[in-house]
């Protein structure tokens, strides 16, 4: 059989692999970056890039920063507030009292004169 495939033995997506058919890569600098947990990490970047000031550790999610002998604090784990919390935290107890005394008071005028009926 003469007239095979004219991709025969090559696979999709395969193209010519080489630096003279894609072009020159782009000049590059490789940057360590150290956090909490004394972990370095050293992206690349391209030479004409902007080199971030911190980068997150890719083997603990800590922030990571280009000192190595001070690297950037772990960051504050505040715990889970309530709703209950955060009215505390704008009302003292007296007001909170003024305030619950004045809706009970209003409930019972409500259900006093038939309002509410429960």
């Amino acid at each position: 059989m003469a007239g095979g495939s004219a991709i025969r033995g090559s696979r999709v997506g395969a193209g010519p692999m080489g630096e003279a058919e894609r072009g020159d890569a782009a000049p590059r600098q490789r940057v360590a970056y150290f956090c909490a947990n004394g972990h370095e990490t050293a992206p690349m970047f391209a030479v004409e890039a902007q080199v971030p000031e911190r980068w997150d550790c890719p083997r603990c999610g800590l922030p990571a920063n280009r000192d190595a002998a001070n690297p950037p604090p772990r960051p504050r784990n505040e715990p889970y507030k309530t709703h209950l919390a955060y009215v505390k935290e704008r009302r003292s107890d007296s007001e909170a009292k003024e305030i619950l005394n004045e809706a009970l008071s209003t409930l019972r005028a409500k259900r006093k004169s038939g309002e509410i009926i429960y």
